[in-house]
């Protein structure tokens, strides 16, 4: 989700103009801050299981109506908002295939779609297995006019890794990682001042957990750590996370003054730039956050169902942009010592932050003839982003 509105943010300036409608599955969708000429539709919502399936997060009605109502409500959203590109996340077909309905339209149209892909999807053997489930390959020969990765290749090659066949890789292009910076111009006034509850007042250490779905160990386990004299700890816990983790992380805080939980932040980018170091498991934006703050960064990443997180997490320790701690190994004492040496340092090294820029550029080639309505008036160049969501 703060993927794609980022991205959002990207196309509605510089040099695009674009409007755009960002349709999810996430209730907390706009409880962010939306960009300018940016709106959102929520749809049901679902929840995926370990083992790879769906069912309905809140509504107790069967899966196949909540596709049906998902498919429909997309498909009427495009109908009457007539966008001139769409931009799905990471699942070609959508979750459960309710985007087909709408890509056929929009090909029959010639309107060009876009699928857009994080820099790491999995190991290959669990990559090859899915997509040849989902029928990943034929729905990008049917549909899309370009996959857009937003990473690097010399970090990791989703082509060659995956074995992509020549027809996609004519298809791909890699533009880099997406620069976290801009979000702040997001951000309205000071981030910690407008927090819920007691901000930390002078240097503290961060961490973050994601959605919070699976973030209580690394959470409690910062909780229990320690920081330098004068240094407090923060906790940001994700709006996933369940209520019974939620009251014994803010136990915690209320028994230990130097630590501080907080549920939910409109715009998290602002305490990242702040931090005097970050611990973290090892999610996209997460990582992008970390290096483009160049913050000293620990990672603990998820190493199940998905092994998507230590990938990253090793091949930028690799380039020596952070240090990696796996979660068998995970302990407060190993926490405080890695914060004891890094706090306050600037991390090293370099990567292709690229990406927003060069997005604005192949966007505005996509979109430099676009069609006229059937009155003959010229488009805004609305755009739809689908962002894939559980």
């Amino acid at each position: 989700m703060r993927r794609s509105l980022l991205i959002a943010q990207a196309l509605s300036r510089g040099g695009t103009e674009a409007t755009v409608l960002l349709v999810c599955g996430s209730a907390q969708a706009t409880s962010f801050i939306l960009p300018p000429g940016v709106d959102c539709l929520t749809l049901p919502a679902l929840h995926k299981s370990r083992d790879g399936t769906y069912a309905s997060r809140r509504l107790d009605v069967p899966l196949a109506r909540i596709t049906k109502l998902r498919s429909e409500t997309i498909r009427a959203a495009v109908s009457t908002f007539r966008p001139d590109m769409l931009v799905t996340d990471n699942v070609p077909r959508g979750a459960l295939g309710e985007l087909e309905p709408v890509l056929e339209d929009l090909v029959a149209k010639r309107v060009p779609c876009v699928l857009g892909l994080r820099d790491i999807l999995d190991e290959p053997a669990a990559v090859a297995r899915e997509w040849a489930r989902a029928g990943n390959e034929q729905a990008i020969r049917d549909y899309y006019r370009a996959i857009w990765v937003y990473g690097d290749p010399a970090l990791y090659d989703i082509a060659a890794e995956y074995g992509f066949s020549p027809e996609l890789k004519r298809r791909l292009r890699y533009l880099g990682y997406l620069d976290q910076r801009p979000r702040l111009t997001r951000a309205s006034g000071d981030s910690l001042s407008s927090l819920p509850g007691p901000a930390p007042r002078g240097p503290f250490a961060l961490c973050t957990v994601g959605g919070g779905q699976d973030g209580l160990e690394l959470a409690d386990t910062f909780a229990r750590s320690r920081a330098p004299s004068g240094v407090r700890r923060l906790v940001l816990v994700g709006p996933e996370m369940e209520a019974d983790s939620r009251r014994l992380l803010h136990d915690k805080a209320r028994r230990d003054r130097s630590l501080t939980v907080l549920d939910f932040v409109r715009e998290p980018a602002d305490l990242v730039r702040r931090a005097g170091c970050l611990v973290s498991m090892g999610g996209y934006n997460t990582v992008c956050e970390a290096v483009s703050f160049r913050k000293r960064a620990l990672i603990v990443p998820r190493v199940a169902p998905r092994r998507e997180q230590l990938i990253r997490a090793e091949r930028f320790r690799e380039r020596g942009l952070l240090d990696l701690l796996h979660p068998n190994t995970l302990a407060p004492e190993a926490v405080s010592s890695w914060v004891e040496r890094n706090f306050g340092h600037p991390a090293f090294g370099r990567v292709d932050l690229g990406g927003l820029r060069r997005l604005r550029v192949v966007a505005r080639k996509m979109l430099d003839r676009p069609v006229r309505d059937p009155l003959g008036r010229e488009p805004d160049q609305p755009i739809l982003l689908e962002s894939k969501v559980s």
